[in-house]
């Protein structure tokens, strides 16, 4: 099923190593205020380290816009990734030139050096070829450890592979077959939870969806719309009216190609989208028209259980309702508790990934009782959409060009 290169089969002793991380994490005051990005980086430094490589890190961070920002610099995020390396990184100013080619010569086997931003360099978005050999000419191999970045064919994630012996880190190798078992190659049936706001936003991945996948739920924003497109009287409940056509669309192709469309039964309202606010449990046909829809209701939650109960492979993107605000996080934290349980259980492969869907699970106290947690956002979403992102489709290029090498 791999078909792309690993840190297994290169050989790294002494090789100076263009590794792809990615260090765009979120800070507050200075500091980084979660560092799961880097917490899952370690195996790929650890394991290049302790085969001797000269280790380079490469990385984005922010929206610079192709020129050098003090705001943008990488050297905050290098001083919690020392911390948690516990051993000194060094840190060059630049990323490719004079500059950074003098820190790379300095480096010592096994030891860490970050690089400046590469978005200081308008080369890095646009993709240039000029700017992708002079980050090329700093290595040896390249070693793409950022499939959070994946989807976008910059130098530093797309060029570099075409210049470089390349191949795939811990952290890609092991999000790229997590998604693989759970579409590509799924052990059925098959399950997608899709939540959020709005089908608009989502049309690519439902499209998709609906032709990979046995069980489709649907739940949040989204869900609503659905309702509405089959005649349901929603409330003042977030619906994409212009969508309804749409979305009876979606629900002819799911029915033309088996695919069950699980929608709520019932439904918590209440007036507003607040904490601790009054709410009532109703039948989705009986919303009041004053009040909104903000959380699936347990007889909802308890027909998704026993759906996903009689799965194998179960993907999730989007919660299911407004998890933000609690109560309306019931829902959303009862599946995901299910899900835990199933997995745990050995009876599903689940995997799931998106920014809100991993706050959601976060909340939910289960998101390391899943299979797989992607922390990729944009690269996670496209990948369930069927899109080729561009930085894995460069290692797999990669790949085939060496394999015929030899």
């Amino acid at each position: 099923m791999i078909d792309f290169l690993t840190l297994s089969d290169l050989s790294l002793n002494g090789k100076t190593v263009l590794l792809r991380a990615d260090l765009n994490v979120p800070m507050k005051d200075g500091h980084v205020s979660d560092a799961e990005r880097l917490h899952r980086l370690l195996p790929t430094l650890k394991e290049l380290s302790e085969v001797g490589a000269r280790i380079v890190v490469l990385s984005h961070f922010g929206r610079p816009d192709g020129t050098p920002n003090p705001k943008y610099s990488l050297r905050p995020v290098v001083a919690e990734l020392e911390r948690l390396w516990g051993k000194p990184i060094a840190f060059a100013e630049d990323c490719i030139g004079a500059v950074a080619e003098k820190a790379v010569q300095a480096l010592q086997p096994s030891h860490i050096l970050v690089l400046e931003n590469t978005r200081f360099h308008a080369g890095e978005e646009a993709n240039d070829p000029v700017f992708a050999k002079a980050l090329a000419k700093l290595g040896d191999v390249f070693v793409n450890d950022a499939f959070s970045a994946a989807h976008r064919a910059h130098a530093s994630t797309e060029g570099l592979a075409h210049l470089l012996p390349s191949a795939a880190g811990r952290l890609m190798q092991a999000e790229l077959e997590a998604l693989t078992k759970a579409l590509a190659h799924p052990e059925r049936p098959v399950a997608a939870l899709v939540g959020g706001s709005k089908i608009s936003t989502k049309l690519d991945l439902l499209n998709n969806l609906v032709a990979r996948v046995d069980v489709l739920v649907l739940g949040g924003g989204m869900a609503n719309t659905f309702l509405a497109a089959k005649g349901v009287a929603v409330g003042k409940s977030l619906c994409e009216r212009d969508m309804l056509d749409t979305a009876r669309d979606i629900a002819a192709k799911a029915a033309a190609r088996g695919c069950d469309i699980v929608l709520p039964v019932d439904a918590v309202v209440a007036t507003a989208l607040q904490n601790d606010i009054a709410t009532q449990t109703v039948a989705v046909d009986a919303i009041p028209a004053d009040m909104m829809m903000l959380d699936i209701g347990p007889a909802s939650a308890q027909i998704i259980k026993d759906k996903l109960a009689a799965c194998k492979t179960v993907v999730w993107n989007g919660p299911l309702g407004a998890f933000e605000f609690k109560p309306f996080d019931r829902g959303t934290n009862d599946v995901a508790v299910a899900v835990a349980d199933l997995t745990r259980q050995g009876k599903i492969l689940s995997v799931a990934g998106g920014g809100d869907t991993v706050a959601a699970l976060v909340n939910a106290g289960v998101s390391e009782k899943l299979s797989y947690l992607s922390t990729a956002g944009g690269a996670f979403l496209e990948w369930l959409e069927g899109k080729d992102l561009p930085g894995v489709a460069a290692l797999r290029q990669s790949a085939a060009e060496q394999k015929k090498a030899d």
